[in-house]
């Protein structure tokens, strides 16, 4: 199999890219390497891979130094005429977009960010999965999708019509652009809703890095809601795991879809939506008391108010992706964030502001 990683230099493909090709797969990796967090951690994680600083410029193809299975392009998802010439020259037999630009709150300042690569972006690559017949076309959703649903847990057999942000909106509207593809052109797309992931090598965006920093640095967290939060932590390991087995199983229609009651996480066309988390939602005030029993140090809490664009709890049910593939994560959270601190700690030298 030749694989098309996308968000390559990003926390989940960087770690996808690495574990497929410690399988023998051929994997060509590509993002656009934004500043919307520091390059320099993305370039690192490139260069974990094989793929030194100096050798990446924009739109040209590099090999793997450590890995000759492994290249790297930096390339936009926008750029329909770059992605063509990609598609052309390789025979991809199958794709995995993890690129994408990230984040609920900056949606809000920088929506047309979001237009570009979430919705132009996805639109090139579903149109040269076509033109190309790659097998299966595996895409990162987002568990933001679930947006005012308040059933716990969150079902991917539930309707999904309430976002709270622009970001989720644009990954909502990726599921019904694949089911189209899907139903006109009989690619088989499989989207994934993405929980909270952490780990090494994680986004300085997300929670563990920023309290890991403001704890390390003597700088009060930002508990909103005044920690009464819930979220559904799952170690980037077992994520990996997880999409892993998806991309080697392409969609196939379901035998039982039924057009009158009709199934969201299905069809009767090669497509499906699955959950990928722990199921195990923790509490924001005791996930913190486990990040500074990992750093080895105590947290400076500021209690704030919800903030707009965020959620109450999330919280995954499983049981397809676990049903299916047999997927169950493994990683305590005790265990997870000991890995996640010590990284930390020597990736920055014990304190590093972003």
């Amino acid at each position: 199999m030749k694989i098309l990683v996308t968000g390559a230099a990003g926390f989940i493909g960087f770690h996808l890219t690495k574990r497929l090709l410690s399988e023998g797969y051929q994997v060509v990796g590509m993002d656009n390497i934004n500043d919307y967090y520091d390059i320099n951690l993305k370039y690192a994680r490139l260069e974990k891979l094989g793929f030194r600083r100096d050798n990446v410029s924009d739109n040209i193809e590099v090999v793997s130094e450590t890995n000759p299975s492994g290249s790297f392009i930096k390339l936009k998802l926008e750029d329909g005429n770059g992605m063509a010439d990609l598609f052309n020259k390789h025979n991809f037999t199958a794709v995995c977009n993890l690129g994408a630009q990230a984040g609920v709150r900056y949606s809000i300042e920088n929506p047309l960010a979001y237009v570009n690569s979430n919705i132009i972006g996805f639109t090139n690559i579903l149109e040269q999965s076509r033109l190309h017949s790659v097998g299966h076309l595996v895409y990162a959703s987002s568990s933001s999708v679930y947006g005012l649903n308040s059933k716990m847990p969150f079902s991917p057999h539930d309707a999904v019509n309430h976002p709270v942000s622009f970001y989720a909106a644009t990954k909502k509207s990726n599921e019904l652009m694949a089911h189209a593809y899907s139903k006109l052109y009989n690619l088989p797309t499989t989207g994934l809703r993405f929980f909270t992931v952490y780990g090494a090598w994680g986004r300085p965006d997300m929670s563990p890095m920023l309290f890991a920093d403001a704890i390390m640095n003597d700088r009060p967290i930002k508990v909103f809601n005044h920690g009464n939060m819930g979220r559904d932590f799952t170690y980037i390991d077992d994520i990996i795991e997880g999409v892993v087995k998806v991309i080697k199983s392409p969609s196939k229609p379901s035998s039982t879809w039924n057009s009158e009651v009709p199934d969201p996480a299905s069809s009767c066309v090669p497509y499906r939506i699955y959950n990928i988390g722990s199921s195990s939602p923790v509490k924001l005030l005791d996930y913190i008391e486990t990040m500074e029993s990992a750093l080895g140090k105590k947290a400076i809490k500021e209690l704030l108010p919800m903030q707009p664009g965020d959620v109450l709890n999330t919280s995954s049910d499983m049981s397809d992706l676990e049903n299916d593939f047999g997927y169950k994560p493994s990683m305590s959270l005790t265990e997870g964030l000991k890995i996640f601190a010590d990284w930390y700690k020597e990736y920055y030298n014990f304190s590093h502001p972003f």
